[in-house]
C-alpha cells in the first residue's frame, strides 16, 4: 500500500543535486567493522557522520524468493516500484518504468553513472535502461546513449562495449588479452559519434579535466577496465581489488563536469567490490570496499559543504553473506600508529583485524555466501533528507529523491498494515 503526504511547504528546500553513494551488498555489519579497522571504537565513518539516519527494507517482488538480487532492489530505489529479481527498471508486468535519472534529466539536470564493477551491470543499469534481464549489457550501454544520454558514464566492463571477438585497445587490456563480447556493435565508436569523449586511463581523465576547465566539454565516456575492478576469488586464490582509478578520484572527476549546469545534477556512485567480495567470504577485500566507498563520500560531503543545495545519501541495494562483527578474545592485534592500513587488512582471513587506535582487534564472521533479506542503513544530509529518516522501504527512496528535487508535489510512502 501506498500514501501520499505533504510535507510543510514552509519548511521544504530543494535539492538542486543530489549525489546517491551505494555500497553493493553494504550491511551494517559491513558499516560497522569498516569504522573500527579505520575510526576506532568511538569514531565514525564519513558514511555515518551524516545528519539523518534510516533503516530500509530490501524485499523484491520476485516469485520465488523475496531476498532481493541487485537488478531488483535498484530498480527499486531507481523507479519506486518493485520487480522480479534479474529485471531492470521493468516491472513485474513487463512495463518500463521511468527512473530518478531519467526524470532528472528531464528537469534539466545533467546525469551520471559510476561503479567499480561493469558500468552496464545490474544496480547502474536500474537508472538508466530497462531491459527484462540484466545481463544483457550492451543493450544497456546501448540505451545510456541513445534513450537516457547519460552525461558522465565511468566504470568497468569495457568488454561489452566492443563487439563480440574484437580486441580491446591496449591500453585497457594490462596482463589480461580481453576481448569483446558485445552485441551493439562498437558503442565506442557510436558514443563518439554522439558528441562524447573517450578515456581509458587515470592520465586520459586527467587531461580531459584540464582541457575542460579552460573550454567545457561534452559529455564523457570512461571504460577502464575489461570488467571489474578487482578480481573476485576466496582469500589465498588471488584475489585483488587494484583499482586502476580511485572510486574517489572518479567521483570527484564527475562533479567537477556535472557541476557547470546550472540546473543541478543526478549522480549515482556504487562501490561494487564489498558485494562481490562479500559473495565470496572475503573479509579484508569486503573491508577495503567499505573503505573506499567512504573516501567518496568524503569528496560529495566536500562538495555538499561548499554548495548546500545538495543532498547526499548513502545506503546499498541489499546485505550480503550475513556478516557479524565479534571481538577477537584473547586474540590481541598489535596496534601500530602509522602502520599501513591494507598491510593490515592482509593479516588475516577473517581477523582479527585491528580497531584503530586500540591494543585489540574483532573478528568476523560469514553466515552465507549469498544476499540476505536484512535491512540496510541509509545515512543522510541535506535538503530531503529528513524523508529518509525511521524505517522505509527501497521504494520509499525514489519518492523521497523526486520529492526532495522537485520532480514530485508531494511525497509518496509506503505503509504497512
Amino acid at each position: 500500500m501506498e500514501t501520499s503526504i505533504e510535507p510543510d511547504s514552509r519548511e521544504r528546500r530543494i535539492a538542486r543535486n543530489v549525489i546517491l553513494l551505494i555500497g553493493d551488498g553494504m550491511g551494517q555489519a559491513h558499516r560497522f567493522a569498516g569504522q573500527l579497522l579505520a575510526a576506532g571504537r568511538d569514531g565514525r565513518l564519513a558514511m555515518d557522520r551524516l545528519a539523518v539516519l534510516g533503516q530500509m527494507d530490501t524485499m523484491s517482488a520476485d516469485g520465488r524468493s523475496f531476498v532481493t538480487d541487485s537488478a531488483a532492489a535498484a530498480t527499486a530505489i531507481a523507479t519506486g516500484v518493485k520487480t522480479r529479481n534479474g529485471s531492470v527498471s521493468i516491472d513485474i508486468h513487463g512495463h518500463e518504468r521511468k527512473t530518478i535519472l531519467e526524470l532528472a534529466k528531464e528537469s534539466g539536470r545533467s546525469v551520471g553513472l559510476i561503479s567499480t564493477c561493469q558500468i552496464t551491470d545490474a544496480t547502474p543499469a536500474a537508472f538508466a535502461a530497462h531491459v527484462p534481464h540484466r545481463a544483457d549489457q550492451s543493450e544497456v550501454a546501448r540505451q545510456y546513449l541513445e534513450r537516457a544520454e547519460v552525461d558522465v558514464i565511468l566504470g568497468g566492463g569495457a568488454v561489452h562495449w566492443f563487439p563480440s571477438g574484437k580486441a580491446l585497445p591496449s591500453i585497457l587490456t594490462g596482463d589480461v588479452p580481453w576481448r569483446g563480447v558485445g552485441t551493439e556493435g562498437n558503442l565506442v565508436a557510436h558514443a563518439r559519434n554522439a558528441g562524447y569523449e573517450f578515456v581509458a586511463s587515470d592520465d586520459e581523465l586527467r587531461t580531459s579535466l584540464e582541457r575542460r576547465r579552460s573550454a567545457p566539454g561534452g559529455p564523457l565516456l570512461g571504460l577502464f577496465s575489461g570488467q571489474e575492478f578487482f578480481v573476485q576469488t576466496a582469500e589465498d586464490l588471488g584475489a585483488a581489488y587494484d583499482p586502476p582509478i580511485p572510486l574517489a578520484d572518479l567521483t570527484s572527476a564527475a562533479i567537477e563536469i556535472l557541476e557547470q549546469n546550472p540546473q543541478g545534477f543526478f549522480l549515482m556512485v556504487e562501490e561494487s567490490a564489498i558485494d562481490r567480495m562479500a559473495h565470496r567470504n572475503n573479509a579484508p577485500l569486503t573491508l577495503k570496499g567499505v573503505l573506499e566507498l567512504d573516501r567518496a563520500v568524503q569528496v560529495a560531503l566536500a562538495f555538499a559543504n561548499r554548495v548546500p543545495d545538495t543532498l547526499i545519501v548513502v545506503t546499498a541495494d541489499h546485505e550480503c553473506g550475513g556478516l557479524a562483527v565479534g571481538g577477537s578474545g584473547d586474540q590481541p592485534y598489535p596496534y601500530e600508529p602509522g602502520g599501513g592500513l591494507l598491510d593490515s587488512l592482509l593479516a588475516g582471513e577473517d581477523g582479527p583485524f585491528p580497531v584503530a587506535g586500540f591494543d585489540f582487534g574483532f573478528v568476523l564472521g560469514w553466515a552465507t555466501t549469498g544476499h540476505t533479506a536484512a535491512p540496510v542503513p541509509v545515512t543522510a544530509s541535506g535538503p530531503g533528507a529528513e524523508l529518509l529518516r525511521g524505517s522505509i522501504d527501497n521504494t520509499d527512496l525514489f519518492h523521497a529523491l523526486s520529492y526532495a528535487m522537485d520532480l514530485s508535489e508531494s511525497m509518496v510512502v509506503s505503509t504497512r498494515p
